[in-house]
């Protein structure tokens, strides 16, 4: 059962909701996936709970006019899989999140303001370099998503805010992506996953790269040192390998019941070294 007593409200509008947070002590319910089971461990205690489920407002996937998409933040993992933002990556991560059911109503903004240092997208949304809008009774800012994520389950939005808007690069002939991931078989979430999305030259020799793990440390983030290995590379598989052996450089590794730390380590080489293969061929 959800605990009692909390204040619940179902917003009519952003507006309405926007205005319903702005007295403090309240969690923004979308698609419900990640805050009920919360509620119902008794991890989270909301005063007050704001429905923004049914605004179509925050809904669907558009192409803008300078080629990138908008992708509306109540969107579902599903309607963002069968959108025309179609990038390989998602392709990868998206059909294995969680189970039919978490698929179908879980929602990208959700996730995103959620930050489960665990969950697939963040890494993805790292990798493609997306804008995210979030609007505030006082109006409207456009956040890089590179540094959002600010540690597990906390992010940049403030208090006053919601996440309404996620924006993603339009496709490139020049580039190719992939997301591989090393599942918990309990659970589905990555102990390790890694995203990337290359830039390369007939298909081999690499110009630049936009590599993020997930699952390994204490919030999704970009593997940096391995972006500047790769970065005027050959493609070589050993040029590859040379830099996913960067994958966890200046990051304190999990460890846990289910990986130690040493393993998940060993883990998120041997999965960058995959993904990056992966996105090479698809260029």
């Amino acid at each position: 059962m959800i605990p009692a007593p909390f204040d619940y409200r179902r917003a009519t509008s952003l507006d309405d909701a926007l205005s319903a947070i702005a007295s403090g002590d309240a969690k923004v319910l979308a698609g419900g996936m990640s805050l009920l089971p919360l509620m119902k461990l008794r991890l989270a205690s909301p005063g007050k709970l704001v429905d923004i489920g049914r605004l179509t407002e925050l809904k669907g996937v558009r192409r803008l006019e300078d080629g990138r998409f908008s992708v509306g933040a109540l969107t579902t993992y599903t309607e963002l899989l069968e959108s025309p933002a179609r990038h390989n990556l998602l392709r990868d991560a998206l059909p294995r999140i969680g189970d039919v059911q978490v698929r179908n109503r879980g929602t990208v903004g959700g996730s995103l303001a959620h930050a489960d240092p665990a969950s697939d997208l963040p890494a993805c949304l790292l990798a493609l370099d997306a804008e995210l809008i979030a609007r505030s009774p006082s109006g409207e800012r456009t956040i890089p998503i590179d540094g959002f994520l600010e540690g597990a389950f906390t992010t940049g939005l403030r208090p006053d805010e919601i996440l309404t808007e996620i924006r993603l690069p339009g496709p490139r002939d020049d580039a190719g992506s992939a997301y591989m991931s090393l599942e918990n078989p309990a659970s589905g979430y990555a102990m390790v996953g890694v995203a990337v999305v290359l830039f390369a030259r007939d298909g081999k020799a690499i110009e630049s790269a936009r590599v993020a793990l997930t699952g390994v440390g204490d919030v999704a983030y970009r593997a940096r040192a391995v972006e500047a290995a790769l970065a005027g590379s050959d493609g070589s598989k050993a040029a590859i390998a040379a830099a996913a052996e960067h994958a966890t450089d200046g990051v304190t590794v999990n460890g846990d019941i289910h990986a130690d730390r040493d393993y998940r380590t060993r883990m998120a080489v041997v999965y960058t070294r995959r993904a990056i293969e992966a996105a090479l061929a698809r260029v």
